[in-house]
């Protein structure tokens, strides 16, 4: 070391002296899984520290594009693994965008920031099952841990000064101090537990990088071996250890399953096979490569709709952008993978991104390519599809809302709950329902509420029950958002069986219609004398058609907003429009006989209200005053 670079790191250990820090708590269990063995394949760790080599080089490309300085005149960008038998260490060093201080205590110090609370929460104890976990919430890192029972990081942000090492042995607490690195990057030293030296091998350093990474876009450079007195000895010459091109941009036919599975987890972090991918290229007005995947396990932070997700752009094999959320729309953020053009300038910006018709054009390309990635899934593969719709059939269900020119598609590829089965499992598609309706019935019909439960066990469905005609049973939060778009299918209305005056038209035969005629005829004076004792509670009150073991029900007018999605936007702390329900009442239920049959006046009202009372609770609601409730029913009862 030079009298410069001595006096250079004194002073900036002056500036930023060694010291000790905690992990974060949640850190510290984490490191423990890590060492009793999450994993039960330790290949994973080179794995997972070479993908993140392979990120923060990507990262310094996109960076360049604004700031060329940044490249250092060194733009060659590279992966370098070395290995020590003397000193049992394996080191993992690449010159890309590197970390300074404040972003190895973020990066390395917590884990994938908000994750922390529901990564823990989805914890099974079960190793499995936890070891698919770490891919989804951003901790591959700390997989170091299972091999090493030391780990030092060495890093240089690029176009920083100021170096910074970090040490720790994964026992709860980490070391940081100012070091000197002469080129940008990271360089990880992984120090070896006992028990774990087939990892100072060349040859299995080298089988373990083309089994995991040789479908990444750098050179991963080691430097050759050769045998001398019976010892491998390391030569001064490099050697690219993995193909290093892109393999979207191979044929299809040079690509084996397990290449195209691991290139999956390479861009997903992602620890779980896909369920299916798509690889096509489009070539003619605009060319591009896509390799489109569906995963097969739900990330923790997919209802975050602010968070960018999915897809690596690439012009002419060149990272551009990553998570660029304007080549796949909000409901189909879930889909991973990559798309290279050559029809986007190099300098792109997210500005010239968003306004771009040849990004439109491959946005939309890729957006059909995906869902017929699922129609032949939900037709071919039957059990894959549920397990996908089971991940993610809420997302799917904002489609309708957002893309117009694909809601026909979006909605056969929809699935739900009805009274068919009789089960939460949403696994009927509207064309099995519209294949299984009744020779009269004209539209398809549903009922929404806040959970299952309450949607099967609805007042609302007793008719339906009755007379054997199915209703799909809608309980997801964003069902009444998918339902202010999707109003048909292929020709039939979707009809709530909660709003409106029910028409059964020819379901009814005109025997039914008589009767129902005569019955309220004959309750004209109780609906009318309800109406005047509940007053401005209601909107009307009126003979219902629904009904056959309750006494009444509650139902929305037709333009009014149903009471779940009123109840909804109370709950988020929004203005629902005022609006009152209609009390629909049974004239042949025991309770409304009892209540028609009742002369004393005050009796007469603590009935009526307790009816609508009841009627509020059975539909998911909540009354405004529970004493009134409570103190009426004990009147009664009393």
């Amino acid at each position: 070391m030079s009298a410069e670079t001595a006096q250079k790191e004194t002073s900036q250990k002056e500036t930023h002296p060694k010291e000790s820090m905690a992990f974060q708590a949640e850190v510290k269990q984490l490191l423990q899984l890590m060492i009793h063995s999450l994993y039960s394949n330790k290949e994973i760790v080179l794995r997972e520290l070479i993908s993140n080599a392979s990120d923060a080089a990507d990262k310094l490309r996109f960076e360049a594009i604004a700031n060329g300085a940044l490249f250092e005149g060194d733009s060659e960008l590279k992966i370098r693994v070395a290995f020590d038998k003397d000193a049992r260490t394996v080191t993992i060093t690449d010159n890309g965008i590197g970390m300074s201080r404040e972003e190895v205590i973020a990066n390395i110090g917590t884990i994938a920031k908000s994750g922390t609370k529901e990564f823990f929460n989805a914890l099974s104890g079960d190793q499995a099952k936890d070891a698919n976990l770490i891919g989804q919430f951003g901790v591959g890192f700390y997989s170091a841990f299972i091999i090493a029972d030391k780990v030092t990081l060495t890093t240089r942000r690029a176009g920083a000064t100021e170096a910074v090492r970090w040490e720790s042995t994964g026992e709860g607490d980490f070391t940081l101090e100012a070091a000197e690195k002469s080129g940008r990057g990271t360089e990880v030293v992984l120090h070896l537990r006992e028990g774990e030296d087939e990892f100072l091998s060349d040859w299995k350093l080298k089988t373990i990088i083309r089994k995991y990474s040789d479908h990444i876009t750098l050179p991963i450079v080691m430097k050759k071996s050769e045998w001398k007195e019976g010892a491998e000895v390391a030569t001064d010459e490099d050697e690219t250890v993995n193909k290093a091109s892109a393999l979207w941009a191979r044929s299809k036919n040079d690509i084996t399953e397990e290449e195209y599975q691991e290139f999956y987890k390479h861009v997903s972090h992602d620890f779980e096979a896909p369920l299916a991918y798509t690889h096509s290229r489009v070539e003619g007005k605009q060319e591009y490569i896509s390799l489109l995947y569906i995963p097969g396990k739900a990330p923790f932070d997919l209802y975050d709709r602010d968070r960018r997700h999915g897809i690596k752009l690439y012009v002419k094999r060149v990272f551009i952008m990553e998570d660029a959320e304007k080549l796949m729309p909000q409901y189909l953020r879930f889909v991973r993978g990559v798309i290279d053009t050559s029809d986007l300038p190099l300098n792109v910006s997210r500005e010239i991104l968003q306004s771009s018709r040849d990004v439109d054009a491959i946005k939309a390309g890729s957006v059909k390519k995906v869902l017929s990635l699922l129609e032949d899934m939900a037709e071919n593969k039957p059990e894959d599809y549920t397990k996908f719709y089971t991940e993610f059939g809420r997302v799917l269900k904002e489609g309708p809302g957002e893309d117009f020119a694909n809601k026909d598609k979006i909605a056969s590829l929809l699935r739900f709950a009805s009274t068919k089965a009789d089960s939460g499992v949403q696994e009927v598609s509207l064309k099995d329902y519209v294949a299984r309706m009744q020779p009269e019935q004209d539209v398809i019909y549903y009922i929404t509420a806040d959970s299952f439960a309450a949607a099967q066990h609805s007042p609302h469905l007793e008719i339906f029950r009755k007379k054997g005609i199915e209703v799909l049973l809608m309980s997801d939060r964003v069902d009444e958002w998918l339902l202010g778009s999707l109003t048909e299918f292929e020709g039939k209305k979707l009809q709530s069986i909660a709003k409106g005056d029910l028409d059964l038209g020819k379901l009814e035969s005109d025997t039914e219609k008589e009767i129902h005629k005569k019955i309220e005829e004959e309750a004209k004076t109780l609906v009318e004398k309800i109406k005047n004792t509940l007053g401005d509670q209601v909107k009307d009150v009126r003979v219902t058609h629904r009904l056959t073991d309750s006494p009444a029900c509650l139902v929305s007018d037709e333009h009014d907003l149903s009471g779940n999605l009123a109840r909804m936007l109370k709950a988020a702390g929004q203005k629902a429009p005022e609006s009152k329900p209609i009390l629909e009442i049974n004239p042949t239920h025991k309770l409304v006989k009892r209540l028609e049959a009742e002369s004393a006046d005050a009796v007469f009202s603590d009935l009526a209200f307790v009816l609508f009372d009841q009627a509020l609770l059975a539909e998911g609601g909540t009354l405004d005053d529970p004493a009134s409730f409570v103190k009426r029913m004990n009147s009664l009862i009393g």
